[in-house]
């Protein structure tokens, strides 16, 4: 049975054919796995990537590419133009309705992405708050202000947003100010409980250092590929949003494009903020899912793929 309308899912957990979730630090694998499962299985594949869901943001996101024998099963990719923000929210909306359509049809469904909060959105009981306030006089305070001020106010959420994320951070400063809750009391106190059944997290955890270095190699596959000429390509096209300019690689390469820095420079901070952005997908994943973990992706996939 699938409960497919929202009040109902408040009321009970949905009853659904497995959903297996891929997750990990990026360059772990991930797309690997979930194309290797799909395939095995005929399963469809949502993607759950922050910048993957925008339109000409290829290589740079690690998107699968069109010529793949697997793309066509892949579903939320290349949802909007890249001059255009997308919230956490809209993205909740989109994947629930897309899953609960496939699971209807009483298919199966392979999950993945690295971005950990689309996925606890989308599976959890995860409610944001809604709210109308003018943000105005926030927009044009540079990014350290912004932060120190989400300290003073929320220093909880502070916590958990990059400073840098300037679109995230001015969020949590308007909902503290409104003085009723402050986002991370919002988010406390909901339960925050999975609202389908039968999900399996699947997590490749890799040795630190094979993953960084697999990163590395990663990073100058991207530029090797055009990540410079893509990401210049975009900018004569649309004005990047906040949200799209947030993208490691793309941001980078942005400033070498502004003479900023050198393309050598420009590579090795792709490097850097990538390794840092793998740590904190692990720590994410790691407290938040009830994760099995695999070191390599051979033993993930014997052990997924002996229950045909």
């Amino acid at each position: 049975i699938v409960f497919s309308s929202w009040t109902l899912r408040k009321k009970y957990l949905i009853i659904v054919g497995m959903i297996y979730v891929i997750v990990g630090p990026t360059g772990s694998g991930k797309t690997f796995v979930a194309n290797q499962i799909a395939s095995h299985f005929d399963l469809p594949i949502l993607n759950a990537d922050a910048f993957q869901i925008y339109k000409g943001m290829d290589i740079g996101s690690a998107k699968i590419e069109k010529t793949d024998e697997n793309y066509g099963r892949y579903h939320l990719l290349d949802l909007v133009c890249p001059d255009e923000d997308f919230s956490v929210k809209q993205f909740q909306d989109i994947f629930r309705k897309t899953l609960d359509e496939i699971l209807s049809l009483g298919k199966d469904v392979v999950v993945c992405g690295g971005t950990g909060l689309y996925i606890k959105a989308s599976l959890y009981d995860y409610v944001f708050d809604e709210f109308d306030d003018d943000t105005s006089d926030l927009e044009e305070l540079p990014n350290d202000e912004l932060y120190s001020m989400l300290v003073r106010l929320d220093p909880k959420s502070a916590e958990l947003i990059h400073p840098n994320n300037k679109k995230r951070v001015i969020r949590a400063i308007s909902i503290a100010r409104k003085g009723n809750e402050t986002k991370s009391e919002n988010i406390e106190s909901q339960e925050h409980k999975l609202i389908y059944s039968n999900v399996r997290f699947l997590m490749l955890d890799p040795d630190r250092e094979a993953l960084y270095s697999n990163i590395n190699k990663r990073v100058d596959e991207m530029f090797e590929r055009g990540l410079v000429q893509e990401t210049d390509s975009l900018m004569s096209f649309y004005e990047l949003s906040r949200t799209a300019r947030q993208a490691i690689g793309y941001k980078e390469v942005i400033s070498y494009l502004n003479d900023e820095m050198t393309l050598e420079e420009c590579k090795e901070l792709v490097k850097k903020r990538t390794r840092n952005y793998a740590k904190r997908q692990w720590t994410f994943f790691n407290n938040q899912f009830p994760v099995e973990k695999y070191k390599n992706i051979e033993d993930l996939l014997k052990e997924v793929l002996k229950d045909e």
